[in-house]
């Protein structure tokens, strides 16, 4: 069966964005995109996604929120979690000042990722290669896996 084209009522491109912020935050930016993939105009997904905002319905400040809070119990560090939020095209001032206010425990975080993916400290210099690419991965900075790796973090909390 066909897809039906989406209307071009202001109404109907207001109801599927409520229903996509039903789901989960979205970045303003991340919203139009969506509304724009399932065929609405962008001039009028861009005033929809508006209004939301302005009426608080869609926030790009609890979105970046709940993809730190998402992302830190996920075992993501701050590189990984600042490269999602840009690639959503939020604002660099709101990534820093949410980073900032996290009150994450980044060396808590590396170290329970470390713990749990390799338990012990590395052999060899080929697992310390394996085990620090491992982390960069995950987003952390080089600081944080250089200590967690040579065992300058306390594994014990």
């Amino acid at each position: 069966m066909a897809r039906r084209p989406p209307s071009d009522d202001p109404a109907a491109v207001r109801t599927r964005a409520l229903r996509l912020l039903g789901w989960r935050e979205h970045s303003a930016r991340e919203l139009r995109q969506k509304l724009e993939q399932r065929g609405f105009d962008g001039e009028r997904a861009a005033a929809a996604v508006d209004t939301l905002a302005k009426a608080g319905w869609q926030s790009d400040e609890r979105y970046v929120d709940s993809l730190i809070r998402s992302r830190v119990a996920q075992g993501y560090g701050p590189l990984r979690i600042k490269s999602e939020l840009e690639a959503a095209g939020v604002a660099m001032a709101l990534i820093r000042d949410n980073l900032a206010a996290a009150e994450v425990d980044w060396k808590e975080v590396v170290t329970t990722v470390w713990t749990r993916k390799f338990g012990g400290p590395p052999s060899g210099a080929a697992d310390w290669q394996k085990q620090y690419r491992y982390l960069a991965g995950r987003g952390f900075e080089a600081a944080q896996i250089r200590a967690v790796l040579k065992g300058d973090i306390d594994t014990e909390t």
